[in-house]
């Protein structure tokens, strides 16, 4: 037990924030199992999308989780309801080496002389 005043009130901060991570936590772990199965039952996956990726959002804010953490659920968020939509992802253009243009001739001019 800290026997310092400033000490203290710094052990009763960090518990109010840790109480309020947790809740932040919570709350993003249930939206994303909610989306989960929003998709697996075939319900309205579109409303549990965006409340799960607000609730990403409204982690990252508060500091819960980083910001690349977060932009990485959003895009699997994203990526699972487009598989379970159906449709494809397109398929990466593949960069094919462009051949020089050929050298057009040039008809010689004639001049008089």
């Amino acid at each position: 037990m800290p026997i310092i005043k400033s000490a203290k009130k710094r052990t009763r901060t960090a518990a109010k924030a840790a109480a309020r991570n947790s809740k932040t936590k919570r709350n993003l772990r249930s939206a994303v199992k909610a989306f989960g199965t929003a998709l697996t039952s075939g319900k309205d996956s579109k409303k549990a999308q965006s409340k799960a990726q607000s609730t990403i959002d409204k982690a990252a804010k508060k500091g819960v989780i980083h910001k690349n953490k977060a932009a990485r659920k959003k895009s699997q968020l994203a990526r699972a309801a487009k598989a379970a939509a159906g449709t494809k992802k397109p398929v990466a253009k593949k960069t094919v080496a462009k051949k020089p243009a050929a050298k057009k001739t040039v008809a010689k001019k004639t001049t008089k002389k």
